[in-house]
C-alpha cells in the first residue's frame, strides 16, 4: 500500500496582493493554484506564505512535509536566516525540495547550491520551448519531446549553478537564448529539482504539461525509506587481528 505524499507549497504571496494583473491570474495566489491541482491528483496538501509567523514553515509543518515547493521573487531578503537553516536541515535529512522559476535567487536554493545562481533575463512575452534531454526520467513521465509555452519570461545562460546531477530540460526562447531549465541535485538524503517556468504575469501554472512535471517531481523528490548513514567513530564489524 503506497503512502500519500505530503506536499507543502510555499509562496511569497506578494505580487498577487499588489499587482492587478497577477491578482486576476491567481486570485487566491500561486500557492493555491498549485495546491488545488496537486490535491486533485492525490497529494496531501498544505500551503504557507511569507507573512505568516515563521513564514508558515514551523518545525511542526516541516515535520509533516515530504516535499516542499518554493516560489519567491521580490522578497527573498525578507526570509529569515533561521527558517532557511531549518529548511536546509530538513532537506539534508530527506525532505524533497522543488524550486520554481525566480526562486533560483531564494536564500534556500543559493544556500544549497553554494553559488550566486545568477542568470540573464528578459520579460517580453516570448515563446519558450522546453526540450526533454533526459527521456525516461520519472520527472518527464507523460511528457513528449518538448513543452511549448506561448508567452513566458526569458532566462538565459550563463546560469551560475553547480553542474546538475541530472539535466532534464533545456529551454529555447524566441529571442535566441537557451537555458538549463530542469535540473536535479542530491544534497544529503534530500532530492532537489529546479524547474524554470512560472513568471507571475503569465498563466504558466495552468499549463497542463507544466503541472504534470511538477506532479512528477513531487513523486520523484519524496523521501525514500532507507537506513540513514552513520557518522563519527565506528566500531569494526569484524574482529581486528593485529600482529
Amino acid at each position: 500500500m503506497s503512502t500519500i505524499v505530503r506536499v507543502t507549497v510555499w509562496n511569497e504571496f506578494r505580487h498577487e496582493q499588489e499587482n492587478d494583473k497577477v491578482r486576476n491570474l491567481y486570485p487566491q495566489g500561486i500557492h493555491h493554484a498549485l495546491a488545488s491541482y496537486l490535491e486533485k491528483v492525490g497529494f496531501n496538501m498544505k500551503t504557507a506564505t511569507l507573512d505568516q509567523p515563521e513564514h508558515g514553515l514551523t518545525t511542526e509543518v516541516l515535520d509533516q512535509t515530504d516535499v516542499l515547493i518554493w516560489w519567491g521573487h521580490k522578497a527573498h531578503h525578507e526570509v529569515q536566516d533561521e527558517i532557511v537553516a531549518r529548511v536546509q536541515q530538513k532537506v539534508l535529512d530527506g525532505m524533497g525540495l522543488i524550486v520554481l522559476h525566480s526562486a533560483h535567487f531564494s536564500k534556500i536554493f543559493k544556500t544549497l547550491m553554494g553559488t550566486t545562481c545568477d542568470l540573464k533575463w528578459r520579460e517580453a512575452g516570448e515563446k519558450e520551448r522546453l526540450w526533454v534531454v533526459r527521456p525516461g526520467h520519472p520527472i518527464v513521465e507523460g511528457i513528449g519531446e518538448y513543452i511549448e509555452i506561448v508567452k513566458e519570461e526569458m532566462y538565459g545562460e550563463f546560469f551560475d549553478i553547480p553542474q546538475p546531477d541530472e539535466l532534464i530540460f533545456v529551454s529555447w526562447f524566441e529571442g535566441g537564448e537557451v537555458f538549463r531549465s530542469g535540473c536535479t541535485y542530491y544534497r544529503g538524503n534530500g532530492r532537489i529539482f529546479y524547474f524554470r517556468p512560472g513568471h507571475e504575469t503569465y498563466p504558466t501554472y495552468y499549463h497542463p504539461q507544466v503541472l504534470k512535471v511538477i506532479e512528477n517531481a513531487c513523486r520523484w523528490a519524496a523521501p525514500v525509506s532507507t537506513t540513514k548513514p552513520t557518522f563519527g567513530n565506528y566500531k569494526p564489524l569484524e574482529p581486528l587481528h593485529r600482529l
